[in-house]
């Protein structure tokens, strides 16, 4: 079992509480729009970093991620991307890479909404972490965490926080 920390769309900036809120994460999973290096370099510190680039992140982001990361932990079949689209509204192009691919978790960024379902006609769990940078259209600043195991997700905590 590991817990394992979810966040995107910081933008540069992470909120003060990550270090509180993932001090006890084995894997941080970083959906895109990282904005920073100062921002991979910080959560490096506290766990195992798996991160995909998203459209803001320049050469430097690109050259430590890639566009996509799919991978398998505890028979679970993760698939990471930053622009995937919204729940059940999927890029068509990426949908006919995720029916190739048949995660069992499809992690999202880009949309700055906090979304966590599951595709029942896909057979996968959705989850957007929302954003947790200060800047875009979201309201309130999120971040995600769960157990996983060879069942899947459990204890799954939300952080959330005016954007202000």
């Amino acid at each position: 079992m590991k817990r394992i920390g979810v966040i995107s769309d910081t933008h540069g900036v992470l909120p003060k509480e990550y270090s509180i809120f993932f001090k006890d994460c084995d894997e941080i999973w970083h959906a895109g729009d990282v904005g920073s290096t100062d921002v991979l370099l910080e959560l490096q510190q506290l766990a195992l970093l798996r991160v995909v680039w998203g459209n803001i992140d320049g050469a430097d982001i690109r050259a430590q991620s890639s566009e996509e990361h799919f991978f398998e932990l505890f028979n679970q079949r993760i698939y990471i991307r930053h622009i995937v689209r919204t729940f059940s509204k999927y890029d068509n192009k990426i949908l006919e890479r995720l029916k190739q691919l048949k995660p069992t978790i499809v992690i999202a960024g880009h949309s700055h909404i906090l979304e966590i379902k599951y595709d029942q006609q896909n057979k996968w769990l959705y989850i957007n972490p929302g954003a947790a940078g200060k800047f875009g259209p979201h309201l309130k600043r999120t971040m995600v965490r769960f157990l996983l195991n060879e069942n899947g997700v459990s204890d799954l905590e939300i952080w959330e926080k005016e954007k202000l």
